[in-house]
């Protein structure tokens, strides 16, 4: 047998989380291996975040082609080329994949095509070969669920989505999350009729309930029938389209596609962990310390398979600090998983940064003070889709330092990022009032809510 590639470190699983690891190792001047059995960019690059924008950002135009009478434009949708956007989407995807191997290759990374597998705590095999090093990177991310519930496999998932070379006129979307109201407002506005099944009463539940109810209100408003309470039991065929049964709501359809949203799990099995020793949760994902160490010394996990705030730029923060601190020679250096600004994309969008109000409630009680605003934005005002934005600022202590902010709006993607270093440093509310508005703007409305 022939002498294992000795490296300093080897990566699993080229993802953002993965190749933001590597490329910082690399750059510090660790001999670097990463091994991907897909396409580079794991699923932020090929079935998520980038192309979900552009869909995004094509369901933003027909809102906004919508609503330019009102601007006095005399303007005509004759329709929607989705195969022609489809096939510029996927262009742009595959030239982000050659980016990456272009970056890594620049860095003399070895990027190895197949499928890594766990021989003990200090080797990974990729087919014949072998590979040793002294610390290995687990990046290998997730995979959306499919419920084992009959006729399932008839629907899809958000990869299926991404494959869809036409647009499904009548939709089925189960789910409540960010994926779920994400899919249903882009089908919606591209011209899909659809219908969201949540398990409860409600949508984006981890979320504020004021951003809960501005998503419920904005999807009913485009359009979107949400069925509350809708467990879903199973799918059949019938003679036009597929039908959706519920558990105690009956049973709905036919519907041209049905798209599962209803989770993720880790891609966990089959990576050899047992034989490295290294321990996973009742749900497969890898727990890890403050630094990124599993608890196996030498081990570490990145991004979604940690189970822990599943967001491309959380995997690529905790990879590049635990290459700064493993090659940079910052020690104690590690990822602060508070306040982790994120978005959802529907329209408009959500943003949010810290504590919802009841989180809030339950850690400071009441010291927590609450400031909310609901107004209908500017650019919503010469038309005839008036959907209004809610903000919340959530405070706490004599001070009323902000432990949380809440956005629904047009802008609330691109406002938050500011505001979240603002919270970062924190900030108080007294800090917000005395900073000069910018008019007319949504977001001055976070410096003079009262």
């Amino acid at each position: 047998m022939s002498e294992p590639s000795v490296f300093d470190l080897v990566v699993i699983g080229g993802g953002s989380g993965g190749l933001a690891a590597a490329q910082r190792a690399a750059e510090y001047g660790a001999r670097v291996a990463v091994i991907e059995s897909g396409r580079l960019g794991g699923t932020c690059v090929n079935v998520g975040c980038v192309p979900k924008k552009i869909m995004w950002n094509a369901a933003a135009a027909a809102h906004a082609v919508a609503d330019a009478a009102g601007y006095g434009f005399d303007v005509t949708a004759n329709g929607h080329d989705w195969a022609g956007l489809k096939a510029r989407r996927d262009q742009y995807v595959a030239r982000l994949n050659e980016i990456y191997a272009r970056n890594l290759a620049n860095r003399d990374i070895e990027s190895i095509a197949g499928f890594g597998v766990l021989e003990d705590a200090r080797h990974v095999r990729v087919g014949e070969r072998l590979l040793q090093a002294d610390r290995i990177l687990i990046a290998v991310g997730g995979e959306p669920v499919v419920p084992p519930l009959p006729g399932a496999e008839a629907g899809i998932t958000s990869d299926g989505f991404f494959a869809l070379e036409a647009l499904p006129r009548r939709v089925a979307v189960a789910g409540s999350g960010y994926i779920a109201v994400e899919l249903a407002g882009m089908l919606r506005a591209l011209g899909a009729d659809v219908e969201l099944f949540a398990r409860y009463d409600s949508v984006l539940r981890s979320f504020d309930t004021l951003l809960q109810a501005a998503v419920v209100d904005a999807l009913r408003a485009d359009g979107v029938t949400l069925h509350p309470f809708a467990v879903p039991a199973g799918l059949e065929r019938s003679d036009d389209g597929l039908m959706m049964n519920t558990q105690a709501a009956g049973q709905f359809g036919p519907y041209d596609s049905v798209i599962w949203a209803v989770g993720r799990r880790p891609l966990t099995d089959g990576l050899g962990l047992e034989s490295a020793g290294v321990a996973r949760d009742e749900g497969g994902f890898i727990p890890t310390d403050a630094f990124q160490e599993t608890n196996v010394p030498g081990i570490f996990a990145v991004g979604d398979v940690t189970g822990r705030a599943a967001l491309t730029p959380v995997a690529i923060a905790a990879g590049r600090r635990l290459a700064d601190r493993l090659w940079g020679g910052m020690e104690g250096r590690h990822l602060d998983y508070d306040n982790i600004a994120s978005v959802v994309f529907t329209h408009p969008p959500v943003g949010t940064c810290g504590l919802t109000e009841a989180g809030a409630r339950e850690q400071y009680g009441d010291a927590v003070e609450v400031f909310t605003s609901e107004f209908v934005p500017m650019v919503n005002s010469f038309s005839e889709h008036r959907t209004a934005a809610r903000m919340k600022l959530v405070t706490t202590g004599a001070e009323r330092r902000v432990v949380g902010v809440h956005l629904f709006g047009p802008g609330a993607d691109e406002m938050l990022q500011g505001f979240a270093v603002a919270m970062r440093m924190g900030a108080t509310k007294q800090d917000f009032d005395d900073t000069v508005a910018i008019h007319p703007t949504s977001a001055e409305e976070l410096v003079t809510m009262r």
